[in-house]
């Protein structure tokens, strides 16, 4: 019951903001302007990621108050969301934001949980028990690079109308769960307004969606996954639990691994947008939006159906 109120609250909150947001991004001509490379065939206002967010932030410093885990929500996303705006408003006058500003920008901002004690910092031992622990330089690159790398991979598939932030509700939910399960408090709030602002966001952004998150939104919502996967399924670190987060973010793992590996085969550059993500080859198939959409959070599902199940093995 103590996550319902706080679930409840980022969902309303979120869809009273995303109108308003919706509209300043009217006004000010800050739209998504259709390219050779996406999907969409009109404008489409940006700036939702900035009602995700502050949604999210405000029930969170609510529900949890001022703590090292709301703490590095707030530092590290209200970076990443400045950051996104400005790269969403260089595409909104046809511009192109350079990648290293964003990458270093990135990069500092995967080492912040890290300075609030939130941190993959060992594995239990399959014999004589006990914790296994990281050498220092282990806890801090495993850490940076599992934030990094997931900032970047739900920015990956935000390609089509609902996959981003319907992903991410499945994600977060599925964390809710497991951390419920747990008794993690902490992570339980977050996952719960995480989720919440997904949801509400989606009722704005599935297909024919009437604003995007941009790279402000799903950037926050990349790191925001990946710091509660840290401080909640990665707690109970055993050889089989790790994997639970890793299911339960299985969408965008896939998708990275699967993009990846066909942008080195082609000897591509690794960061070059292109459209070789799986939504792109589930339409070439000959899948409408709609069903493409549909199939992936079939996938996303079913991969958080094996993380509660090996939660459920491991208790």
């Amino acid at each position: 019951m103590e996550v319902i109120v706080p679930f409840a609250f980022s969902l309303a909150l979120v869809l009273l903001l995303v109108p308003a947001v919706r509209r300043v991004a009217l006004e000010t001509g800050f739209f998504d302007k259709p390219t050779g490379r996406k999907i969409h065939s009109r404008p489409i206002p940006l700036m939702g990621g900035a009602a995700i967010f502050a949604g999210a932030v405000i029930s969170l410093l609510l529900f949890e108050g001022w703590t090292n885990l709301s703490q590095t929500i707030v530092y590290g996303g209200a970076a990443l969301v400045v950051t996104g705006l400005v790269d969403d408003w260089h595409k909104s006058r046809g511009l192109e934001f350079p990648v290293w500003p964003r990458l270093l920008i990135y990069s500092a901002v995967s080492a912040i949980p890290l300075v609030y004690g939130i941190e993959i910092s060992g594995i239990s031992r399959l014999i004589g028990g006990g914790m296994h622990m990281f050498p220092e330089i282990l806890v801090i690159v495993g850490t940076m690079l599992w934030v990094f790398a997931f900032i970047n991979m739900i920015n990956f598939i935000d390609g089509l109308d609902g996959l981003a932030s319907g992903i991410s509700a499945i994600s977060s939910t599925t964390l809710l769960i497991v951390a419920v399960w747990s008794g993690q408090r902490d992570s339980a709030l977050l996952a719960a307004v995480l989720a919440g602002a997904c949801i509400a966001f989606l009722a704005f952004n599935f297909h024919p969606a009437k604003i995007f998150m941009g790279d402000a939104g799903a950037t926050f919502l990349g790191y925001a996954l990946a710091v509660l996967a840290i401080e909640g399924a990665f707690k109970s670190a055993t050889v089989v639990s790790v994997l639970v987060p890793v299911f339960a973010l299985g969408v965008p793992i896939m998708d990275t691994v699967f993009v990846f590996t066909r942008r080195f085969l082609e000897r591509r550059g690794l960061h070059k947008a292109d459209k070789l993500h799986t939504h792109h080859s589930l339409m070439k198939s000959g899948l409408s939006h709609r069903q493409t959409v549909s199939f992936l959070y079939l996938i996303g599902t079913v991969f958080s159906l094996v993380s509660i199940i090996l939660m459920l093995v491991i208790r």
